[in-house]
This record gives structure tokens, C-alpha cells and sequence, in this order.
């Protein structure tokens, strides 16, 4: 039985890499009927395209024309999710001109969602703070270093790569440094965001008590 929302929702998720929020963000547009947008997807596809054309990601003016010039298709690269693309990722989206390129993109996809859906889930590192800070929920989902670097080297090891634990530890920690210390749009949870630390949850359980905290923000009603 689908579960229908009073009135349209955005329903914004934040937290650092593999924490858990591309499933839990997936998982919640599924039960609640609502379009899903992994914003982090637009920076990962900055980075790779950027990456394919043999540039640097540190290259401001570069990355600024890439992102104003992102098409659907730069979204369906095979090497979104490789580790390459998700260093180059952090670095331009630490890039102001970056940002404001790509936030009119994440709005719209907020205020006029596809498909006919009435609601949203953008899940990404600055939703609740910049791109939706009037969103109806606000959630912030975390993990410690050690708990969000294993989940990667077993996500790389699943995809056929042969990471080093260390390695990857250290890839994780220098991107949360970019991610919390840069000056636009820093990594933290929003104003009024429900925390929740991930560590030693499975997802089933993560689900439970992020519905359990939305629903008593809002008031279904079964269909």
C-alpha cells in the first residue's frame, strides 16, 4: 500500500560519502512516490567529463564552462562512481562558479518535478542549507571515517577494482576535508536536521527511523 503526502514535499538529505543516503534517498522516493535527484550525480559527471577531455578539475574557468554546459547524457558515464571521478568531483565542487551552475539545474528539478510526481528527494552534501533550505524535512545521515571507508572499499571490490583499505581511508578523509572546510556550501547538517549516525545501523534500520521521523513531521494518509 503506497503512502501518499498530504501536500507535495521536498524531502532533503545530506551527509558525507557513503553514509548511506544515495540508498536511504532512493528507498524513500520509492515508498513516498516521489522523483529522486542524486545531486551529487552533477558533480561526479563535471568531474569525469573534465577527466575524459584530459583537463584539471582544479582548472576554475574550465570547470565553471563544463558545468553550464553538462548534458543528460554526461549523467549515463560508465565511470561516474570510480574513484577518480569521485576525487575530481570534490574538487570542483569546490568551486563557487561550479555551484552557481548547477544550482538553478537542482531547483527546478525541486519545484517542477518530473513524471508527474508530487514531491522530491534531492540527496547531497548542501540540499537542506543551500539548494532547499525551506524543505519540508531535513535530514543529515553520517558515519564514522572507518565505518564509510569500509562500505567504499567493499563497494570498489564489488565493481571489480582491488583497493587498499589504507588508501581508500585516506582518499575519504582528504574529500571530507574539501567537503567541510571549503567556503561555499561547506559540509554540515541544516537547521532543524534530523542526525542520524548510520555507523552501526543495516539499511533496513535506517529506513525505519528516518520514516518514523518524517512521519511525525507529516501527516499521511494511506491510499
Amino acid at each position: 500500500m503506497s503512502v501518499q503526502l498530504v501536500r507535495p514535499q521536498v524531502i532533503a538529505l545530506d551527509g558525507p560519502s557513503a553514509a548511506g543516503k544515495g540508498t536511504l534517498a532512493r528507498r524513500l522516493a520509492s515508498h513516498y512516490d516521489l522523483a529522486h535527484l542524486d545531486t551529487g550525480s552533477l558533480y561526479r559527471a563535471v568531474g569525469r567529463r573534465i577527466l575524459r577531455e584530459g583537463r584539471d578539475p582544479k582548472d576554475a574557468t574550465y570547470a565553471a564552462e563544463t558545468a553550464a554546459n553538462l548534458q543528460p547524457v554526461d549523467l549515463k558515464d560508465p565511470e561516474l562512481r570510480s574513484e577518480a571521478t569521485s576525487q575530481a568531483a570534490s574538487i570542483v565542487a569546490a568551486i563557487p562558479a561550479v555551484r552557481a551552475n548547477l544550482l538553478a539545474w537542482q531547483r527546478e528539478f525541486a519545484k517542477a518535478p518530473p513524471d508527474g510526481k508530487q514531491g522530491v528527494v534531492l540527496d547531497g552534501r548542501d540540499i537542506g542549507t543551500v539548494i532547499c533550505p525551506d524543505a519540508d524535512v531535513k535530514l543529515f545521515v553520517t558515519a564514522s571515517p572507518e565505518a564509510r571507508a569500509e562500505r567504499r572499499f567493499q563497494e570498489l571490490q564489488a565493481a571489480g577494482a582491488n583497493p587498499i583499505r589504507r588508501a581508500v581511508l585516506d582518499e575519504m578523509a582528504s574529500r571530507d576535508r574539501r567537503d567541510s572546510e571549503r567556503a561555499t556550501a561547506p559540509l554540515l547538517p541544516a537547521d532543524g536536521a534530523f542526525v542520524l549516525d548510520t555507523s552501526d545501523l543495516d539499511a533496513d534500520a535506517v529506513f525505519d527511523r528516518v520514516v518514523a521521523f518524517i512521519e511525525s513531521k507529516t501527516r499521511p494518509r494511506r491510499a
